[in-house]
C-alpha cells in the first residue's frame, strides 16, 4: 500500500512538473517577459541590499539608479504578461491599451441599463452611440420582416427573419472591424444563388440549423462578435404584420405594407397573441431607460408594442421612457405625418403611458439633400412640439442631424442626451 502511495505521489509530482514546464513552451510569448520580470526582481533585491550598507555617496546613487531600473523593468514585464493573458482570454481586446480594456470592463459595465425597442437601420444607428457610454444594453428587435434576404431565408428555412437582428448585432459588436464588415458583406449577382444575401444572415441561418434554436443562435453569434450588450427578438413566434388601411382594405406582410401606398389606420400581428421573449420582459423590468425608435413607425417600432406583455411591461416600468422621432417621413407609412402624429399612432396601438419624453430635431437640412429625398416622397417631419406637450409629454429639442448627404441622427449626441436624463430625475 505504501508503495502504491509513493507511486501516486510521484505521478502527481511529475504531472505538476509537466504543467509548470508548459509555461515555457515556445510561441506563448511569456518566457522573455517572465525572464525580464525575474531580472527586475533581482536588480531590486541587490540594489536594496547595497543601499543599506553603502557609505560612499556615488555608489548609493548608482544603487538607486539600479533600483529604479529594476522597478521599471518589473512593471513593464508584468504589463506585457498581463496583456498576453488578456489577448488570449479576450481576443477582441487585441491591440488595445490596458487602460482602454479596464475602462471598458469597469466603467461601461457600470453604465445604466438601457432597453431599445424597434428594428431596421434606425435602431442600429442608435446602438452605435449608446455602446460608447454603457455595455448594459438590450436591443429588443421586431421579427415581422418578410422582405429581401430575410424574407427569402424565412420562407426557405422556416426561421425567423435574421436581417434586423444582424444589424443590431453588428452595431453592438466589439469585434475587429473586419469581422463586422464580414457580417454585413452582401453577395452580388455574380453568385446567382446567393445574390442579395448578406453573410451575417446566412451565418445566423446556419447557426439556427446547427443549434436548433434561433434564440440560442443569436447568443452564440453574440459571443463571436463580443457584444457590448445583448440582442433579443421580441417574440419567437412566426408572426406576420397586417395593415388595415383607412379605405378599409387590408395588406398582409411587412414588406408589402409600404408598397400599397394607402394611409394606414391600424396594424396588427397574425397570430393575434404572440408570446413575448422572457429575456425581453426581464430586461424591460430592470431597465433605467427605455427607448422607442428611431425607425419605421408601423413596421419596426409598433410591431413590438403589439405584443401585449411587452407593452404592459413598458407601461408598468419606472424607467424613463423616450421616443426618438424620425427625421423624415416614410412613403407608404407616415406620409404627411407631423411629430405629434407619430405619438398618436404609438398611443393608439399601446397605451398613453408608453412614453414620457419625445426627442425632436430642430436643425435645418440642406435644400439639395431634401430635394433628393423628395424624389422618394420623403419629407422632413414637422416639429409641432406644442401639440406634443398638449398631449401631456415632455419634449427635448436640439440639433441631432449628422452632417453629410444622408439625413440621419448623430448617434453619439443623441445617446449622450438620452443618458443625461438619468441625472435630471
Amino acid at each position: 500500500m505504501k508503495k502504491e502511495f509513493k507511486y501516486l505521489e510521484k505521478l502527481k509530482g511529475s504531472k505538476f512538473a509537466r504543467e509548470l514546464f508548459k509555461w515555457l513552451y515556445p510561441g506563448i510569448g511569456l518566457k522573455r517577459w517572465m525572464g525580464m520580470a525575474i531580472f527586475g526582481v533581482i536588480l531590486i533585491i541587490i540594489s536594496s541590499a547595497y543601499l543599506r550598507i553603502e557609505e560612499i555617496q556615488v555608489l548609493k546613487v548608482l544603487d538607486t539608479v539600479i533600483l529604479i531600473s529594476g522597478i521599471i523593468i518589473l512593471v513593464l514585464s508584468i504589463k506585457r504578461i498581463v496583456r498576453s493573458f488578456v489577448a488570449a482570454l479576450v481576443p477582441a481586446s487585441k491591440g488595445k491599451e490596458l487602460i482602454d480594456i479596464l475602462y471598458q470592463s469597469k466603467h461601461l459595465d457600470r453604465g445604466p441599463k438601457i432597453v431599445t425597442i424597434g428594428g431596421g437601420t434606425g435602431l442600429s444607428m442608435l446602438l452605435l452611440g449608446l455602446k460608447a457610454f454603457t455595455s448594459n444594453i438590450t436591443a429588443i428587435v421586431t421579427v415581422a420582416d418578410d422582405g429581401g434576404s430575410s424574407g427569402r431565408l424565412r420562407q426557405q428555412f422556416d426561421i425567423l427573419p435574421p436581417g434586423d437582428i444582424r444589424n443590431c448585432l453588428v452595431a453592438l459588436a466589439d469585434a475587429p472591424a473586419l469581422m463586422r464588415d464580414l457580417f454585413q458583406f452582401r453577395f452580388d449577382s455574380s453568385s446567382p444563388e446567393l445574390s442579395g444575401h448578406s453573410f451575417g444572415n446566412l451565418y445566423l441561418t446556419a447557426m439556427t440549423r446547427l443549434t436548433g434554436d434561433f434564440e440560442k443562435a443569436i447568443k452564440e453569434t453574440s459571443k463571436v462578435l463580443a457584444l457590448r450588450g445583448q440582442v433579443i427578438p421580441s417574440t419567437l413566434n412566426n408572426v406576420v404584420l397586417v395593415a388595415e388601411h383607412k379605405n378599409g382594405s387590408v395588406t398582409e406582410g411587412e414588406n408589402k405594407i409600404p408598397k400599397a401606398h394607402i394611409p394606414i389606420n391600424r396594424v396588427s400581428l397574425k397570430p393575434a397573441a404572440p408570446v413575448a421573449t422572457p429575456d425581453a420582459i426581464k430586461a424591460i423590468e430592470e431597465a433605467q431607460i427605455i427607448i422607442l425608435g428611431p425607425g419605421s413607425l408601423y413596421t419596426s417600432i409598433i410591431p413590438n408594442l403589439l405584443i401585449k406583455e411587452i407593452a404592459n411591461s413598458i407601461v408598468a416600468s419606472n424607467a424613463i421612457k423616450v421616443y426618438v422621432c424620425n427625421l423624415m417621413t416614410q412613403q407608404g407609412e407616415t406620409d404627411e405625418f407631423k411629430a405629434s402624429d407619430h405619438i398618436k399612432a404609438l398611443i393608439k396601438h399601446s397605451h398613453q403611458q408608453i412614453i414620457d419624453y419625445c426627442i425632436l430635431n430642430t436643425s435645418e437640412v440642406p435644400v439639395s439633400v431634401l430635394k433628393r429625398y423628395s424624389e422618394e416622397k420623403a419629407y422632413r417631419v414637422v416639429n409641432d412640439a406644442k401639440n406634443i406637450r398638449n398631449l401631456g409629454y415632455r419634449v427635448i429639442e436640439d440639433d441631432f442631424v449628422l452632417g453629410g448627404g444622408v439625413v440621419r441622427h448623430d448617434s453619439l449626441k443623441l445617446a449622450g442626451m438620452i443618458l443625461g436624463l438619468i441625472e435630471e430625475v
